[in-house]
């Protein structure tokens, strides 16, 4: 079996109050691609410059992932992005966004990355995104990820290829924005109307909260007592999320199942923001993964003694 990413691959200048890196590996296809790898084969797809060099390659490769669809643009530059975080990490402010050769990005993918079994939509155009969608008919399970950006000025082409997915994967806000609904359960539900069979959204250093059909469950994230870098956070907790529903092909995709994967999710993204871009989670083993997952489970597990409450 394999999993199909399709986004963006970059390099990033990111400033925090912890320290800062000029240049660095990111992207959000990168991102999920590391998290990802964990549990399957996975096939980014998504253009490079020439200055793509083979050490993001071979990072890019860690864990067996494919990079045949990952298009190196002749004479082109690298997508770049430059950012620098708040004191308490909340809020980050764009310094420059240079798109390069992710402006005139057309996804082409390979035979083998259409027949995936898995798929996953990163934030991209969602015209984009539905075209890709429209070519894996084999997949069992897609999701997608989005942003104001594209609720903003291409509300009813995003709304069109959420229609065509499994499952949205957005922060609170862009849930609520998308919706018009003022609260994040009715958003959800809203979403839920128009077609896909699971919504998760995304409450920064608060966790993760799914809704699928009548059902809810949450994760708070695990609790760290130093963040470094929160940048491609959300498009790991993404690939841990994706990737463990990719690693159970003959398994239902109900609530259990995307409850089991959100705790996955949760702990690989909480290894992300340990150290700069992804220079921990490519170095990251699969008992250290292990070893979170039992944590995640062990903090939110909890016996109901009844007690006589005073009227």
């Amino acid at each position: 079996m394999s999993l199909t990413v399709v986004g963006s691959l970059a390099y990033d200048a990111v400033k925090t109050p912890f320290g800062e890196r000029e240049r660095m590996l990111g992207g959000a296809a990168t991102h999920f691609a590391l998290a990802a790898s964990f549990f399957d084969v996975v096939r980014p797809v998504g253009p490079v410059g020439e200055d793509f060099d083979e050490a993001s390659f071979a990072t890019l490769r860690t864990r067996g992932t494919v990079t045949d669809d990952v298009e190196v643009v002749a004479g082109g530059k690298t997508f770049f992005w430059s950012g620098v975080y708040s004191s308490n990490l909340n809020e980050r402010e764009t310094l420059d966004t240079q798109l390069n050769v992710f402006e005139s990005f057309e996804p082409k993918l390979s035979q083998e990355s259409q027949d995936a079994d898995v798929l996953f939509l990163a934030n991209i155009q969602p015209d984009l995104q539905l075209h890709v969608r429209r070519q894996c008919t084999k997949a069992r399970f897609v999701a997608m990820d989005s942003m104001n950006l594209w609720i903003d000025i291409a509300n009813e082409s995003l709304k069109k290829v959420i229609g065509t997915v499994d499952c949205l994967i957005l922060n609170d806000e862009e849930l609520e924005q998308l919706t018009e609904k003022p609260t994040l359960q009715q958003a959800a539900r809203e979403v839920l109307s128009w077609g896909p069979r699971a919504v998760v959204a995304k409450l920064g250093k608060y966790g993760a909260a799914l809704f699928t059909g009548d059902d809810f469950f949450a994760l708070p994230a695990y609790p760290l007592a130093e963040v470094i870098d929160p940048t491609g956070a959300g498009d790991t907790f993404a690939g841990g999320f994706v990737g463990y529903v990719a690693a159970h092909p003959d398994e239902e995709i109900d609530h259990q199942l995307l409850s089991r994967a959100m705790a996955y999710g949760t702990a690989l993204a909480s290894y992300n923001v340990e150290e700069f871009g992804t220079e921990r989670v490519e170095r990251l083993t699969s008992d250290e993964v292990q070893e979170r997952v039992a944590d995640l489970q062990r903090m939110t597990a909890f016996s109901v003694d009844p007690v006589a409450l005073r009227a």
